[in-house]
């Protein structure tokens, strides 16, 4: 009887200890990311910023460059005043180029400002429906493919298509009510 009652209890703790066990669930928020039309318009658009300015900056290079060689070359020919103010527009141009690529393109640079605000509302749209992913299926953590924490899953642990499909349901509705109201 002694024995019934300490199996019954193991029994009955690893009976317990199942149904308490947390689910795990898999998302990749790249490939989402990536399969909706308004983030690629997005960063489309973005690049396009970058590339203009990248032509500015390149253009800044270029005058540079030519001012300070014909500086180096007249340099022999200047005397006093001249040789001063000469020197101070290249060094002032210098100036303004490495400001310019710190605003623009340093660690808290307008490009660093821009991506944020571009990623932020599709990371906030990604976690609501991940959030409904997680009710709905009583997932207890949810990890991201892509920060290289998950090192192999079983595909029935992904959940990144049923993210997908809630968050291409609701751009559909968006749509739809966006077409409605402009007729």
């Amino acid at each position: 009887m002694k024995n019934f009652k300490i199996v019954f209890t193991f029994v009955l703790f690893l009976l317990f200890s199942f149904s308490n066990a947390q689910k795990i669930g898999v998302v990749d928020t790249e490939y989402i990311l990536n399969k909706l039309p308004q983030y690629k318009e997005a960063e489309a658009r973005l690049n396009a910023q970058i590339d203009t300015w990248q032509s500015e900056l390149q253009n800044l290079q270029a005058e540079y460059e030519k001012k300070r060689s014909a500086f180096e070359n007249e340099r022999v020919l200047l005397v006093g005043d001249q040789l001063k103010l000469r020197e101070k527009e290249v060094m002032d141009l210098d100036k303004n180029i490495k400001t310019t690529t710190s605003l623009r393109f340093g660690a808290n640079g307008e490009i660093t400002k821009l991506r944020s605000n571009l990623v932020e509302p599709f990371q906030d749209e990604i976690y609501s429906a991940i959030r409904a992913v997680v009710d709905k299926n009583g997932l207890g953590i949810v990890l991201d493919k892509n920060k290289d924490n998950v090192i192999s899953h079983l595909p029935r642990y992904d959940y990144t298509d049923k993210v997908l499909d809630i968050l291409l349901k609701g751009s559909d509705k968006k749509e739809k009510t966006n077409s409605k109201g402009k007729k």
